[in-house]
């Protein structure tokens, strides 16, 4: 059956850029450990905007725990007025929950990935092998299909202790079986694979499994920590209770470097976390944050209104007992300089106008009255 076609795209894109990696650093731990820290390049502004939406949430807690009061009776009522009040602040509950879902097909292409490795064994042309097998042997067989080889680790495969292509289940055989294809007559063809010798193998397996559940465990609680009191569903706390239990025995019969994968990308979101959530204040710091600028905005308001106040006083009595305009009789009988004949303008060229004999009119002087 021909696989889905974005699904096998997603495949391939992730082989390729594994097998690029594996060029550069002929390690299969250290390429997933980079691998990791690309993919967590690419989600770092998804978690940027998920530390916010936090943020918001704890601005809005109290608004929130107004609505339940007010609502208490009426549960329908009460989620459909916090709905609204998230979509007003543009807060999404469930930002804390798409880094993790987001993953979870990167997560199974590495399973896909890991469990048919392009040279598991030590096979000369074993790819060739498997393809002719799967496509050229007609008659079935009774179980499965083994490639008759010695079974031997893989190259580049072994990191800190581990085979990378083994779970912990398999840990401790030397004979280990690994792969899950079919031939064209539908059986399995596995691969033999050593996963070491002893019960003593088998440490390191486990010791990653239980990083894997509690990496897991201590970012779900750092993000619950930062989280508002009953911000969560009950849904999304249960979720978030039974994701690390889930992990930690997936780790168990997931392929080792699945679990570096996983432990890895677990250790960034945590470091991640710390830093974006110390540079960021706390609920409390937010909520006295508030009411210092809800107070000084009050004050602002007050200041301005004052400072009003004082202009119109003071243009109030400019205009009542300030300078007269110019041309307008001073106190005291004498005409205020202007322009023209006589003033000190451009016209009179500041001479003043000789006075008129005889008392004709117009001549009279203005800071005398006239005779009636």
């Amino acid at each position: 059956m021909t696989a889905f076609a974005p699904w096998q795209g997603l495949l391939d894109g992730l082989g390729w850029v594994i097998a690029r990696i594996y060029d550069v650093i002929p390690n299969y731990g250290v390429t997933i450990i980079v691998l990791t820290i690309v993919i967590r390049l690419i989600l770092l502004p998804l978690g940027i905007k998920q530390i916010r939406s936090m943020q918001h949430m704890q601005l809005i807690q109290p608004k929130v725990k107004q609505i339940q009061q007010k609502y208490k009776q009426n549960k329908t009522k009460q989620q459909e007025e916090i709905m609204k009040l998230y979509k007003e602040y543009g807060v999404n509950p469930f930002s804390g929950c798409w880094p993790v879902l987001l993953q979870f097909p990167i997560l199974i292409a590495m399973y896909s990935v890991l469990r048919h490795p392009q040279h598991p064994v030590h096979i000369p042309g074993g790819s060739e092998l498997q393809q002719v097998i799967q496509q050229q042997i007609p008659q079935p067989i009774d179980s499965l299909e083994q490639i008759p080889a010695e079974p031997g680790p893989a190259s580049g495969t072994s990191f800190l202790g581990m085979n990378l292509l083994c779970s912990a289940t398999q840990a401790g055989n030397p004979s280990a079986e690994l792969g899950d294809n079919r031939t064209a007559e539908g059986k399995k063809v596995v691969y033999p694979v050593n996963c070491g010798d002893s019960a003593v193998d088998r440490i390191p397996y486990y010791v990653f499994a239980v990083l894997m559940f509690g990496t897991t465990y201590y970012q779900q609680r750092q993000m619950q920590k930062a989280s508002p009191p009953g911000a969560a569903s009950q849904q999304q706390q249960a979720l978030l209770k039974f994701m690390p239990l889930m992990f930690g025995v997936f780790g168990i019969f997931f392929p080792a470097g699945l679990v570096v994968y996983w432990t890895t990308s677990n250790g960034w979101q945590i470091g991640q976390q710390y830093f974006m959530l110390k540079s960021r204040p706390t609920a409390e710091q937010l909520a006295e944050r508030a009411a210092q600028n809800d107070k000084a905005k009050k004050k602002g308001l007050m200041a301005s209104m004052t400072e009003r106040a004082a202009q119109e006083r003071k243009r109030r009595e400019q205009a009542a007992g300030g300078r007269p305009a110019t041309g307008t009789p001073r106190p005291g009988g004498k005409r205020a300089p202007g322009k023209g004949p006589g003033g000190k303008g451009p016209a009179g060229k500041g001479k003043p106008r000789p006075r008129p004999e005889g008392g004709e009119s117009g001549g009279a002087d203005p800071g005398e009255r006239p005779e009636r």
